[in-house]
């Protein structure tokens, strides 16, 4: 056998080191535009001022032990929930990127009580948004996020955004994604033309193509859920959670959404957030988190249901609705359906 040379093995170092990094956010936005015939720039545009946004929260987020902002203040959100210092500097941050963007002519943010008028009234675009879901994970270092739909609004341009700008179907989302502030940051996002993740590369300041074309896999070892209330879980999901327990399949559930989530979108597995006596009409948002995990899961070939219907077909009564939810691999998802019709029918 031929010895290898110290120019072959430096060769082969600098090929290590100077492969390609995959193609930059941006111009995969600029190249996918052309599968929207009928618009002229606003939603790239407005996929970019997400993106500068959440480059900024990933900065504070990685500072944030050191800068004192990952406490408690005094004020609460209109669900009821105490807010930190975190959850206010990210919904601060977007707001200012959607409004001086001029793409979107309001926003539906978890933290606000009511619609964020942005006075672009010539936009052609809503968003709602969490800015930052698991924002207490933050003090023991663990991955949070930013969770984003975006609809196309149905009243006229010009004028004042309507309610009925946000309560629309999941079917009508132009666009959804989240971000996820962990070991590394990724941007993971659909158009409707499948799923794609990009990896923050901070020394550089850019997002760039790591995960094309995301198929979540089938089927899957492992299911996130809290069962702190399982007692008060209806008999269906006791069947479901039972059987997946008898198979013993692994338990993996840190609290933080768009963690969990991506985990199982990546790895295959089901996340589940049922009703319980506390929360009867599910936990989780429908407009700013179920609808845009469901568009996601479902472009990468997954599926979503709150037990009677589709995610995905829900259309809000309210701005700040709940749901209940069962959201994953197909056939996982499919086995709790099919334990419901039993059981309930």
């Amino acid at each position: 056998m031929e010895s290898i040379t110290t120019t072959e093995k430096s060769n082969a170092n600098i090929e290590t080191f100077t492969s390609h990094i995959g193609i930059a956010v941006d111009r995969f936005i600029a190249q996918r535009q052309s599968e929207f015939p009928h618009a002229t720039g606003e939603l790239s545009q407005l996929l970019r001022d997400i993106v500068i946004a959440s480059k900024i929260i990933s900065r504070e987020i990685n500072r944030a032990g050191l800068s004192g902002i990952e406490g408690m203040t005094e004020e609460e959100n209109i669900q009821g929930e105490p807010q930190r210092m975190l959850d206010i500097i990210a919904e601060v941050r977007f707001k200012r990127a959607l409004i001086n963007g001029g793409q979107v002519c309001a926003i539906l943010s978890e933290e606000s009580d009511e619609i964020i008028d942005t006075g672009n009234h010539n936009a052609k675009y809503v968003v709602a948004i969490d800015p930052l879901d698991g924002s207490s994970n933050v003090d023991v270092n663990v991955s949070v996020g930013t969770i984003f739909s975006i609809y196309k609004r149905v009243s006229p341009q010009g004028k004042p955004y309507k309610k009925e700008d946000f309560l629309q179907k999941g079917d009508q989302q132009v666009a959804a994604g989240y971000i996820l502030y962990g070991p590394s940051t990724m941007l993971v996002y659909t158009t409707g033309y499948g799923v794609n993740g990009f990896t923050y590369e901070s020394s550089l300041g850019e997002y760039f193509l790591s995960h094309p074309n995301i198929i979540q896999p089938e089927n899957g070892e492992y299911y996130s859920i809290n069962e702190r209330d399982q007692g008060e879980f209806s008999r269906d999901f006791k069947t479901y959670l039972y059987e997946l327990k008898s198979r013993k399949m692994g338990t993996r559930y840190v609290g933080s959404l768009v963690c969990d989530f991506h985990r199982n979108l990546l790895k295959g597995g089901v996340y589940m957030y049922p009703s319980t006596d506390k929360y009867k009409e599910g936990k989780l948002r429908l407009m700013y988190e179920c609808h845009a995990l469901a568009f996601l899961t479902e472009q990468a070939k997954g599926k979503a249901t709150n037990g009677s219907a589709r995610i995905m077909d829900i259309k809000p009564k309210d701005i700040h609705q709940r749901t209940p939810i069962i959201i994953g691999s197909k056939k996982l998802v499919d086995e709790y359906e099919e334990i419901r019709r039993l059981i309930c029918f």
